[in-house]
């Protein structure tokens, strides 16, 4: 597998941005260019991760683990609400029954495409009644609404 770097340079063309990479898309583009109706090629795009949006991601769970009254440690939380984002895989547990296993969401497992969905559903999956619920089971569902909007409405601001 070719790995690339691809930059555009002062005269605003394309080119790899060093001289192995700018090797390695002369030969991507000769190849697409050469390219017979009906042939194909399937390519695998990395955008890097947006590290404003990393650290607010962070930010908004350290929020929510600061307020709600369920989890002793952020990393459980962290673990519930990926796996409430349908961001996990399911395997059989010690009883046969499946079991939600939190998948990574680490800097290099999750480009910026992929992150900035899941951290959309993270913030659905707070907005759900049964997160609200579990989250802060004694409050009335209106003050749970209200508790959720307070937390998500700062980060949305600043996402904006």
């Amino acid at each position: 597998m070719t790995t690339m770097t691809i930059t555009r340079d002062d005269a605003g063309r394309l080119t790899g941005a060093g001289e192995k990479d700018k090797r390695a898309y002369v030969a991507f583009r000769k190849r697409v260019e050469a390219l017979v109706p009906g042939e194909c090629y399937q390519l695998t795009v990395w955008f890097p991760r947006n590290q404003k949006l990393h650290g607010l991601h962070f930010a908004l769970l350290a929020a929510v683990f600061d307020n709600q009254e369920q989890f002793a440690d952020l990393d459980q939380l962290r673990a519930w609400l990926q796996v409430g984002a349908g961001h996990c895989k399911f395997v059989p547990g010690p009883t046969g029954r499946m079991v939600a296993i939190p998948e990574s969401i680490a800097w290099h497992r999750m480009d910026d495409h992929d992150f900035a969905g899941h951290h959309e559903k993270v913030k659905d999956f707070l907005r759900t009644e049964h997160a609200r619920a579990f989250l802060w089971p004694h409050l009335p569902a209106q003050e749970q609404d209200a508790m959720v909007d307070t937390i998500l409405g700062q980060f949305e601001e600043v996402e904006r």
